[in-house]
Order: C-alpha cells, then structure tokens, then sequence
C-alpha cells in the first residue's frame, strides 16, 4: 500500500489550498499525488527517449473531520504535514504548533490509557501475554505521565497504540514568513506553463523532498521505450519488494533483476552499452536497492 500523508491544521489555516497546490489536476475528493521532483529522472529520459516520462510521487491525503473522529484519521496515515497561518495576523504559527504536539501527546496518552484499561479487564482471565501487556502499558502510561511521548519510548510501542506523536512531522506556514499557498495553487492550475511565471522552482519542491526524507524513501527507476518511471521505496527494503511496488504479478515470478546505477546508464547511452562496459549486474530476491539504482525485473508468470 502506498504510503500517506495526511494534511492538517486549525480552520482557514489553508489545508485545502496547500492540497491543491501540492497535487492540481492528480487529485480525487480527498486524496490526490504529489509527484516528487528528480533532475535524475529526466536526465535518464534523455538517453532512452522514452514515449512517456512519469515520476514518483506520494499519496496525500486532506485528513477530515473532528474530535475523535480527528485523531482516528490521523492515526491511519504515515506522516503529518501541518499547516499553519502566517498571513491572518491573528496567528501565531509558532505557538499553533506547539498547541498541536501537546494535542497529539494527549492523544496518545488518553489512547494508552484507555487500552490498558480494556486490557486489564482481559488479563483476569489469567492470559499471559495479556498480563504481560499490561504490564507494558503501565510504563508506557507512567513514561507519558512523567512528561515523555511515545516518539522517545525505549524500544517499539505496542503495535495496537496506532501512536500520533511518533509520526513524521512537518510544518508549512502559510503566508509571507513561509509559502504563499494561494499563489502556488493557482500556478499549479496552469501545469507546465507556470515555469514561465516562476524565478526558480517552486517552493512546494522542497515540501515534498522534505516528506521524502521524513519517511525514509528511496527512488529507484525502471527505464524503458514506453515509459521511464521513478518509484519510491522504503530505504532498506529489498529488489522484491521493488517488484511488488511495480506490479504483484511481476514480484510473484521473480526470477532475478538486472541493476545498473542511473549516472552509469547516462554515461553509457544504452542498457546494450552499459551491459557490454560491464556495468550492469544480476541481483536476487534479497539484494537491498540503493537510491538512484536502475532496475530491470526478469520475471515468469
């Protein structure tokens, strides 16, 4: 499953407007993709001359709702991407911040403390593992109480917690201290065209780059006639895990894939030249793919 962010912020704070600006034409309803920006991807077009260019993106979701309907929400995407307002003079983007990581410790700390509760019902009926639950939950509960967040919790949490304040975090403000979100909106309407209204790139570029980082992506490539595509992965995962993130069927009959790194397929000017340089190599299953690498799946079905 793709990996989401989930936008948020205090009312007319310009959630919406950062939505459209980071996804224009890509988005439906409430969820659209943010294509991240690669200079190698282009690059790599150049040699293969490819009928279509597509580069990765991520998912980003304009996370609705109140209360604790909220904070349900929240707890279902894999990063946070806050949106503060810096152009109303009513605001402090700052002190907004601050407010909602102490309402996501909040959240978590009501989240612990009522599974504990629902548990230590449970654990009368002598269960171990749930008494051995328990056990952890109070110290989980007393490390909040004395002021931690589950973000700086020795060890890994309880997987049932669905924890808030251990999620990538990342603030915009919107307004003249930050990204004028309005503007970016409106030039992400006119598509290619609005490189002729910029002085450089957009600020929005550096957002997604940001959220790349904050979720330990890696982009990989496959670098075809038809299409030359950037993917995203999770840094450390392995060539069949890239398989599956092109398509199940291409990772259910793996057989092996062919790796060359991206700047050594530009130097080449062919897979066909980069092969006979001995540039390219075979890989298994197993083989962690590296950020830039280029990948061609053998497969059978």
């Amino acid at each position: 499953m793709a990996l989401e962010v989930g936008i948020v912020g205090l009312p007319s704070s310009g959630k919406s407007t950062l939505f459209h600006a980071l996804t224009g034409a890509r988005a439906t309803g409430d969820v659209g993709m943010a294509a991240i920006p690669d200079p190698r991807l282009s690059r790599l077009a150049g040699v293969i001359h490819p009928r279509k260019v597509t580069p990765a993106a991520i998912r980003i979701v304009e996370v609705r709702g109140t209360g604790p309907e909220l904070l349900g929400n929240l707890r279902q995407v894999d990063a946070l991407l806050v949106v503060l307002d810096g152009f109303s003079g009513t605001r402090v983007p700052a002190d907004d911040l601050e407010t909602l990581r102490l309402e996501l410790l909040v959240a978590d700390r009501d989240h612990v403390e009522r599974r504990l509760e629902r548990v230590a019902k449970q654990a009368k009926s002598g269960d171990l593992k749930l008494k051995q639950e328990v056990a952890e939950l109070e110290r989980v509960l007393a490390h909040v109480d004395a002021g931690g967040t589950l973000a700086d919790w020795p060890g890994d949490p309880p997987e049932e917690l669905e924890p808030l304040t251990t999620k990538p975090l990342l603030a915009v403000e919107n307004g003249p201290g930050g990204i004028d979100l309005k503007l970016e909106a409106e030039l992400a309407e006119l598509g290619d065209e609005a490189a002729e209204f910029r002085e450089g790139a957009s600020a929005l570029e550096e957002v997604v780059r940001r959220l790349s980082e904050e979720l330990g992506l890696i982009s990989f490539f496959t670098a075809g006639d038809k299409e030359t595509r950037a993917w995203t992965l999770r840094r450390g995962q392995s060539a069949l895990e890239a398989a599956a993130t092109i398509h199940s069927d291409i990772a259910r009959g793996f057989i092996r894939c062919e790796v060359i790194r991206w700047d050594d397929l530009v130097e080449a000017g062919s897979h066909a030249e980069a092969a006979r340089a001995g540039l390219q190599r075979l890989e298994g299953k197993t083989y962690e793919v590296q950020d830039g690498d280029v990948l061609n799946v053998r497969f059978n079905v």
